[in-house]
């Protein structure tokens, strides 16, 4: 990690929320036009994790969300969100998405955001399946990589610094240990200076996920959002925040914008779960509702 002094964070608050706000699309404003996105990923373990991905897109604001997933698990997704298309993808023997073919690549062409790796543990399944989306040269939407998808990360640090939007990775300490080639007690003993070290590696907007919360800039910004409560450390918690960063990015926010609102957003949810069920048990599915509503209040 270079040894460079982090600057001084931005706090997320109710003035950068009125310095920042999200597009808003016109009353005749179409689905189409409130933004497509893909979510990619999944696994035959966790066949309902990627359910929490696509919900918090669509709760975030997006107008359509394409599940692409698992053979086996497509079909009951299907029926679980009906709001949602599916794509079923071959399966390997692990449970796993076998790799991207044409038919996945095609559905590119038809989302402004592409979200990979929730709900997938195989790092070389995710692996092959960043490899092929980052190649298809073009598409030019928004990017969000999370979980698995994150593990080899390093493979692809020149596509994701060479692209023209920066893409958004949402990484644990114990991801960003990987993605870094550090221990996570080095990265949790700084962990400012470990998402801006990884912002600048891979050219992306890096969420550094925590009882805390820091979100890099690859030009050096840097912001910092306190708040959640420990609730939030359950499984499915981040899938739901991959979704709701995919969802602002497809309506038009840029990356570091759509990094920083759906942190709050995802805190906050957090929050009144911990308020109406108790700081402790609530689970990730129990976090949606409430996100409508936080984002149209705002800061306030």
């Amino acid at each position: 990690m270079a040894e460079h002094t982090a600057p001084s964070p931005t706090v997320i608050d109710a003035r950068w929320f009125r310095e920042h706000p999200l597009p808003q699309p016109e009353n005749n404003t179409d689905k189409n036009a409130r933004g497509r996105v893909l979510v990619v990923g999944g696994s035959i373990t966790v066949p309902g994790g990627i359910r929490l991905t696509a919900e918090g897109a669509l709760r975030a604001g997006a107008g359509k969300v394409r599940i692409a997933t698992v053979e086996g698990a497509a079909l009951p997704l299907g029926v679980l969100i009906p709001e949602a298309a599916v794509v079923a993808l071959p399966m390997d023997e692990a449970g796993e998405v076998q790799g991207t073919d044409p038919s996945l690549e095609a559905q590119l062409g038809r989302c402004d955001t592409l979200i990979v790796g929730p709900a997938m543990s195989g790092a070389d399944q995710a692996c092959r399946l960043v490899e092929g989306l980052l190649s298809v040269s073009d598409f030019k939407g928004g990017v969000v990589i999370d979980a698995a998808a994150l593990l080899r990360l390093g493979e692809h640090a020149h596509k994701l610094r060479t692209r023209d939007v920066p893409a958004v990775l949402t990484p644990h300490i114990g991801e960003m240990a990987g993605m870094l080639g550090l221990s996570a007690e080095e990265i949790e003993d700084d962990r400012a200076r470990a998402a801006l070290s990884a912002a600048r590696r891979f050219g992306s907007v890096v969420v550094l996920k925590g009882a805390s919360t820091w979100i890099a800039h690859p030009d050096g910004r840097l912001l910092f959002y306190g708040g959640g409560g420990v609730g939030l450390a359950t499984g499915g918690s981040g899938d739901v925040l991959a979704g709701v960063v995919g969802g602002i990015l497809a309506r038009g926010c840029d990356p570091l914008c759509a990094a920083a609102w759906s942190v709050w957003l995802h805190g906050e949810a957090g929050r009144r779960c911990a308020e109406t069920v108790g700081p402790l048990g609530f689970l990730a599915r129990e976090l949606l509702p409430f996100l409508p509503g936080l984002m149209a209040s705002g800061a306030l």
